[in-house]
């Protein structure tokens, strides 16, 4: 009888839990669920903001969103998100190698290269566009000028531009990044670095054989967020280039803002980003599940 007591009580406090979980649950399907089933019904129509209802279209849509300019953005896009995703981790796991050491100053320097992250992209993004301006306007030309060289209209090519964008993104969430890592090394049993460094085995062998394997964790964390950020970047594209110069940095991203921004054209900017996240959830779930598979054999 004790038992049916305690099943019925651990059920009614259960019960009674869910009550806790629906306004929270109420907000996510008001704000997430219903605007993202809406945004998939209105791709498939030729919906423009005006006062004439939405007709329903099929998938021409996406069959012309997917022509065009679509597929160097999506290559842009993968290029992007590859260079961030590598330069960000190898920095970042630096980083964190360095400052899990016994250096002067540590948790100074590790705020100091964490705190990028709580600004937000729009503003980290205007602050690059101020410091590579165009000739006789950006912070890096003006210091040239001063010092007599020539100056380089850094913005007006694409493959600068497109490297700047770079730096702004990584200088912002290299510090993310490295906590991971941080947090991963902290779980590294120092006897095991000791027991190595006994045998014989220096400073990298010890890196490779003894602490990566326990950073299988972090890795791909780190991995799959750098990959879903790197997919989806916007803000950063926006405030230093907005796609220029001519639409030579756009990605999936900017592109679905030009279309429902500046064209107007609501239905096949639904679609595009449909196809976004659908590339998104695929790329993600294959390298989720390489790096588990990875991380279960180490």
């Amino acid at each position: 009888m004790r038992e049916v007591r305690h099943g019925r009580r651990r059920r009614s406090i259960a019960g009674s839990l869910w009550w806790f979980v629906l306004p929270a649950a109420a907000v996510y399907v008001l704000v997430v669920i219903v605007p993202n089933v809406q945004g998939i019904a209105l791709s498939f129509t030729d919906w423009t903001g005006g006062v004439k209802p939405p007709e329903f279209t099929g998938f021409e849509n996406y069959a012309t969103v997917l022509q065009g300019e679509t597929g160097a953005a999506a290559w842009r896009t993968l290029y992007l998100a590859f260079v961030v995703v590598v330069l960000q981790n190898v920095i970042g796991l630096g980083l964190a190698l360095l400052l899990n050491g016994a250096i002067r100053g540590r948790n100074i320097l590790r705020t100091i290269i964490f705190a990028p992250l709580v600004v937000s992209p729009l503003v980290v993004g205007y602050l690059f566009k101020y410091l590579f301006g165009a000739p006789g306007v950006g912070g890096i030309n003006s210091l040239l000028r001063a010092l007599g060289l020539p100056q380089v209209d850094f913005l007006g090519n694409p493959t600068t531009a497109l490297w700047i964008i770079v730096v702004a993104v990584v200088w912002q969430f290299t510090g993310s990044t490295m906590v991971i890592y941080l947090a991963g090394l902290q779980g590294v049993p120092a006897e095991l670095q000791e027991a190595a460094a006994l045998d014989g085995a220096g400073y990298w062998r010890r890196f490779w054989y003894v602490t990566r394997p326990l950073l299988a964790a972090a890795i791909t964390v780190n991995l799959m967020l750098g990959l879903i950020g790197g997919l989806k970047l916007f803000d950063t594209i926006f405030a230093v280039t907005a796609g220029g110069p001519g639409g030579q940095t756009n990605t999936i991203s900017t592109l679905v803002y030009q279309l429902f921004a500046q064209f107007g054209r609501y239905g096949q900017a639904a679609a595009l980003a449909m196809v976004l996240a659908v590339a998104v959830g695929i790329l993600s779930f294959i390298q989720f599940s390489v790096l588990r598979r990875q991380e279960k054999q180490q």
